[in-house]
């Protein structure tokens, strides 16, 4: 069954130098996959907001400023909901201090090194990343 009605999930890449913030999957759906600070929003927050207290949960890690990445649509199984489309709403900053500390939904943090990203396609929790890890690539770069 595919629900046609969208949830709403918001998120933060960080990156570090030539890095990039990445988190293993501790819980069902995607269970070892690589997947991003972030997750859904609740009812009356800002997408920034949403984004910011997904990074706080997940990794321990806060943020100053941040720019808005971009916008990815993707459909997600949840085994008891089903299938159902996903507006995924992403922001990108650097790492300025602290170690992040993988808690909530994430079994493991570690910094990724952008380059190797396309080798870890396989590995990605869901399908808009590809193009998302491709666009905060050229982000990074873009001084």
């Amino acid at each position: 069954m595919i629900y046609d009605y969208p949830r709403s999930a918001a998120g933060i890449l960080v990156v570090k130098d030539d890095t990039v913030l990445m988190l293993e999957r501790a819980h069902a759906p995607r269970v070892g996959y690589l997947d991003i600070p972030g997750g859904f929003m609740e009812a009356n927050e800002t997408i920034e907001g949403a984004a910011r207290r997904e990074l706080r949960e997940e990794t321990g890690l806060t943020l100053g400023r941040v720019e808005t990445l971009g916008f990815y649509w993707d459909t997600y199984f949840i085994r008891g909901f089903g299938r159902f489309p996903v507006m995924n709403f992403y922001f990108a900053g650097s790492w300025r201090r602290g170690t992040p500390t993988a808690a909530d939904d994430a079994a493991n943090a570690a910094w990724v090194p952008l380059a190797r990203l396309p080798r870890l396609r396989s590995k990605f929790a869901w399908a808009h990343m590809t193009p998302l890890l491709r666009d905060l690539t050229r982000w990074a770069r873009r001084d």
